[in-house]
């Protein structure tokens, strides 16, 4: 349906997570990928959803140009904790002591998504409450040394063993966690298509 809809534009995803782009997959969509090299630092002064809406501005702002039916799509998702936000861990100890700091605790998993014409910009954003278990010392040492830890926000995917064993609660868009809230990308697409 939103193929249909989306028939007379050219959609470009400019991610290199391997999650969204299977997202637009699934929404049986047509798209590009290009990816452009982004300095990802943002104003110490902004808090929660400010900085991932920043963040997926600013790699917006690196493509200047789109021709008239592009729709240029960016994102960026952060983990928001005791007023810290939660990158990509920088190493392996380090994305063990994010983990444990979200250990027996609720925090927000926040991701933005930019959407980019050659005439408009508009930024959307979704927030989901994530309350894990207390993990212990091994649980953390045996997802950090077997998965993937690095490329995610906060150093887990909700997708991964860290998330089938650890996550109690849930309240919000599970697919906003894996680092796209499909539904409202979804209405955002129609919406842009229509107007």
């Amino acid at each position: 349906m939103l193929k249909q809809v989306l028939k007379d534009y050219n959609l470009i995803l400019a991610s290199g997570s391997p999650r969204r782009q299977q997202f637009f997959k699934d929404l049986d969509l047509d798209f590009t990928i290009q990816l452009k090299q982004v300095n990802e630092i943002y104003p110490n002064h902004l808090k929660a959803a400010e900085i991932s809406d920043y963040l997926a501005k600013l790699k917006a702002a690196e493509f200047t140009e789109l021709k008239k039916n592009d729709i240029l799509i960016t994102s960026d998702t952060i983990v928001w904790h005791q007023n810290i936000a939660l990158g990509k861990p920088k190493n392996l100890a380090d994305a063990k002591n994010m983990i444990a700091s979200l250990s027996g605790k609720t925090h927000e998993v926040i991701t933005s998504v930019c959407f980019k014409t050659p005439t408009a910009t508009k930024v959307i954003n979704q927030t989901t409450k994530v309350t894990f278990k207390e993990l212990s010392s091994e649980e953390i040492t045996y997802y950090v040394d077997t998965f993937s830890p690095l490329d995610k926000a906060g150093a887990y995917g909700i997708q991964e063993w860290i998330g089938h064993i650890g996550i109690t609660n849930i309240e919000g868009s599970y697919f906003n966690v894996m680092g796209l809230p499909i539904q409202l990308v979804y209405e955002t697409l129609i919406e842009l298509a229509r107007s």
